[in-house]
């Protein structure tokens, strides 16, 4: 059976595991057992010699390059990451997940786009790995963990209320009592096992729990557990002298992430049709649809707030940063797109809040408060500036739609034939802007 802390490496077992590892300075060394263990890993692909990892931190970049590839490469092959489903490297694994947690927590923000990137993966590779596990080996190991990630000795409802708000789980998959979750044989026979006269309390348990439940909240308890732990090691950081060679994979990340993002960090408009697709860049109130213009121009009181804190803050935001959403079923936040929140503090907020001032009255004038709703609608949370440590506080506002519009902000929705068979305003925007793009130029 696989070890618990291949499925969860913040186990007892993984601390051991890393309590015994030694000289940190080795990971930048070639290590033999590593290579020869991952050129073994059944389904991997060696074709390539750059493919293989030949030290710790090698694999820790590969680490990285998978969860970034796996999220972005339509063409991504598992097989050149098979590795990282090999059991048999259960311990070079756990510590290299800590290389990782401490140099990720000295180099980056909680909330930063690479912290979610490697707590977001963490919870995938655990799904895959359970997938290859036999089914009775894999219902013990399961229940291995649970028993580990458990707090006071149960999981509460409330522990996964981002993953039920996802809706990658419902509240009715969950078998809850008085708070608790009720994932584990043991737990449910002691409970409820008097209350079935006529039928097997085993078998109800079979039909009333089931493993995919089971493996969800493992992974997101894991997850948290995750968070958690990149959280408490950047609090020691300041306290506590971190080790050069975590220092380096930390700085080397630094440049890593952003330059292999960067290979998929294409954005487009979902115009569709005719009118092709039209890529993110700077803004062209040319191509504004009539209720942007309006909006910019500036509103008269009555509509001033909800055209400028909800219509124009989401319209201008995705229209210069992610016009295809609309066409993607990705969650993405503003920094996914602008890292160091330059194009948001310099062209998107200045747009928003010149259209404020030209507002009658200037909206910030008598309510000023409107400025920490604008932040929070960019998903910054309720504050006065945007912020990435406060990035995830609140969602980013989608766009909204026409009809939003026409009911709202009637006033505003005066459509001219760019409008035509068109739903929202940034669709609308994508469409004209393609059309000015490619008209012909003048000889």
């Amino acid at each position: 059976m696989a070890e618990v802390s291949y499925i969860n490496p913040l186990s007892n077992e993984g601390r051991q595991i890393i309590r015994e590892y030694g000289d940190l300075n080795k990971i930048f060394e070639e290590d033999e057992q590593l290579i020869e263990e991952v050129m073994h890993t059944t389904n991997q692909r060696i074709s390539d010699d750059s493919l293989i990892p030949k030290s710790y931190s090698d694999y820790a970049m590969k680490r990285i390059q998978w969860a970034i590839e796996k999220k972005n490469n339509k063409n991504f092959t598992q097989a050149e990451f098979e590795y990282l489903t090999n059991s048999e490297l259960f311990m070079q694994d756990v510590v290299i997940f800590h290389i990782l947690c401490q140099a990720i927590a000295i180099q980056f923000n909680v909330g930063s786009r690479e912290t979610r990137l490697f707590i977001e993966s963490q919870g995938t590779l655990i799904q895959e790995r359970l997938a290859k596990i036999p089914p009775m080996a894999r219902a013990d190991i399961i229940d291995e963990v649970l028993d580990e990630v458990k707090t006071d000795g149960t999981i509460k409802w409330s522990s996964l209320k981002d993953v039920i708000a996802s809706k990658k789980l419902k509240l009715s998959d969950l078998l809850i009592d008085n708070g608790d979750i009720i994932l584990q044989s043991d737990d449910f026979l002691d409970r409820f096992s008097e209350n079935f006269n006529d039928r097997n309390p085993e078998r109800m348990y079979n039909i009333l729990i089931g493993d995919n439940v089971k493996e969800q909240i493992l992974s997101r308890l894991i997850m948290q557990k995750t968070e958690g732990y990149i959280q408490r090691i950047k609090e020691m950081s300041a306290h506590v002298e971190i080790h050069p060679a975590i220092i380096e994979i930390g700085e080397r990340l630094k440049e890593f992430i952003p330059d292999e993002i960067s290979k998929y960090n294409q954005y487009y408009a979902g115009s569709g049709g005719i009118y092709g697709s039209v890529q993110a860049g700077k803004l062209n109130p040319d191509a504004f649809p009539p209720c942007i213009k309006s909006t910019v121009e500036g509103v008269s009181s009555g509509g001033r707030n909800d055209a400028i804190v909800l219509l124009l803050t989401s319209f201008a935001s995705y229209a210069r940063l992610y016009p295809r959403i609309f066409a993607s079923d990705e969650t993405v936040k503003v920094s996914d797109m602008d890292p160091d929140l330059s194009i948001t503090e310099n062209e998107i907020l200045p747009l928003i809040f010149d259209a404020a001032d030209n507002c009658t009255p200037p909206l910030f004038e008598d309510q000023p408060q409107e400025k920490v709703n604008i932040i929070s609608k960019l998903g910054f949370g309720m504050h006065s500036k945007v912020d990435i440590n406060h990035e995830g506080e609140t969602k980013w506002y989608t766009p909204m739609s026409c009809e939003k519009i026409k009911i709202h902000l009637p006033q505003l929705c005066h459509p001219d034939k760019s409008c035509k068979g068109i739903n929202n305003p940034l669709s609308c925007y994508g469409r004209k802007k393609y059309q000015l793009d490619n008209q012909p130029k003048n000889e």
